[in-house]
């Protein structure tokens, strides 16, 4: 048998297969589907355009509005409308209607909906955060969606992986996210098109799981078809205890001989913090090179980075200082914002000056609740900086850690966060 990466291993698992290579297709079964307010009603219509009138397995399928909620205006509540009769009329078993929904990529694993092992798709393009627990995952079109939610079965071309040693261990004040925009900025937007990039290591020993879902989220902005970090402790602990439905689930790691496309090392104790300037992902800069910049907004939040670990280490930096500019603070779940607000940091978040959001993925998309007006630059948490992404096509997003984008926020301008820490 040819020797396999963990990707390879769980798509011909799913596939039915004993063995696979990069460029073979598989019909692989899914196991999990992540369905939102803006990608799942076009499936919806597709599946009554032509006549079918079921889901493969209503418990294989997690729905939650996100993009838009609470709703924004007319179209974004009958996209809600639409998402909430077809959950219901089918009996989605796991359906999170507003007041329990948050941002998908944070609400799923949290609500132990992610296994190690299994296929997991969405119409989502950052579906890929959840190869953080040595899962296959990765963003699909409506039409595709359409497809899965019916049969439950979908192909796929088996990509070549590219594996990513993290070395060393990361300092104060640099965290996941800079690496990410480490290895974005050294691969470029386009380095990883279509291919599994493999997360190994021992800086991911330090790393939470909050912390690698972070790292996976961003795969797909070096055009990667999903990204994956093996199984360990940190894992199982995140795991226990949480898991909806059965909690088994099988475990795959790389063969120590399997082949690379590539591999590259990165020394995580020589990072700093990064920036990523606009108008690309890979347009990344370290603080030293860019501190002084005039920002106009700070956005923390998102499915990059709007998780309770993300929400401390802001209200870390943000306590007992005032922001400098209008600066927005989104919870990505009931679960976080609740958690957030019992912690004190809605205290320290309201002392600093800043805004606090229900979840929703609004001002990351140019939705709402944090729109830029031309000529406006906001350092943000998310995960995207293309022309207008925020809002106006002539605004600017600068992506950041939490850390950064607070430290910025005390400045009104980018700032170092390490003399914070």
């Amino acid at each position: 048998m040819s020797k396999m990466t963990i990707t390879e291993k769980i798509l011909a698992r799913a596939g039915g297969k004993a063995s696979v290579k990069p460029g073979d297709l598989v019909n692989a079964k899914i196991d999990m589907i992540m369905c939102h307010d803006v990608t799942t009603p076009p499936a919806i219509s597709m599946l009554k355009e032509h006549g079918i009138d079921k889901v493969f397995d209503r418990e294989k399928i997690a729905v939650t509005p996100d993009h838009f909620q609470p709703a924004k205006d007319i179209k974004s509540a009958e996209l809600h409308k639409r998402l909430d009769t077809w959950a219901r009329e089918k009996d989605i078993t796991y359906y999170y209607p507003i007041g329990k929904a948050g941002v998908c990529h944070a609400l799923l694993p949290e609500q132990g909906h992610i296994r190690p092992g299994e296929v997991i798709i969405g119409g989502d393009s950052h579906t890929c955060t959840y190869g953080a627990f040595g899962a296959f995952s990765t963003g699909i079109g409506s039409t595709d969606l359409a497809a899965a939610i019916a049969t439950g079965v979908l192909w796929f071309k088996i990509p070549a992986s590219m594996k990513f040693v993290l070395n060393g261990k990361l300092r104060p004040g640099v965290y996941s996210k800079d690496v990410i925009l480490e290895v974005i900025r050294r691969i470029g937007t386009d380095g990883a098109l279509y291919r599994a990039m493999e997360f190994v290591g021992p800086a991911l020993k330090t790393m939470s799981m909050e912390a690698r879902m972070t790292i996976t989220n961003m795969a797909i902005e070096a055009g990667g078809k999903n990204g994956i970090i093996g199984f360990d402790d940190i894992t199982k602990d995140y795991l226990s205890g949480r898991l909806k439905g059965k909690t088994e689930y099988t475990v795959f790691e790389s063969d120590a001989d399997a082949e690379y496309f590539s591999t590259d090392e990165i020394d995580c104790s020589r990072l700093e913090p990064m920036v990523a300037f606009p108008h690309l992902p890979s347009n990344g800069k370290t603080i030293g090179e860019c501190a002084g910049l005039a920002m106009d907004q700070s956005y923390i939040g998102s499915c990059t980075n709007g998780r309770i670990e993300d929400l401390r280490v802001a209200a870390q930096i943000l306590k007992g200082r005032e922001v400098a500019i209008r600066t927005i603070v989104v919870p990505a779940t009931p679960v976080i914002w609740k958690q957030a607000m019992d912690e004190g940091l809605f205290d320290v978040f309201y002392a600093a000056g800043c805004v606090v959001s229900a979840p929703t993925c609004g001002a990351c998309l140019g939705g709402f609740m944090g729109i830029l007006a031309e000529g406006e630059k906001c350092v943000s948490t998310t995960n995207r900086n293309f022309v207008g992404r925020m809002g106006h096509p002539k605004s600017e997003v600068y992506l950041a850690s939490p850390a950064t984008a607070a430290a910025s926020a005390v400045e009104g301008k980018l700032a170092d966060p390490r003399k914070y820490i």
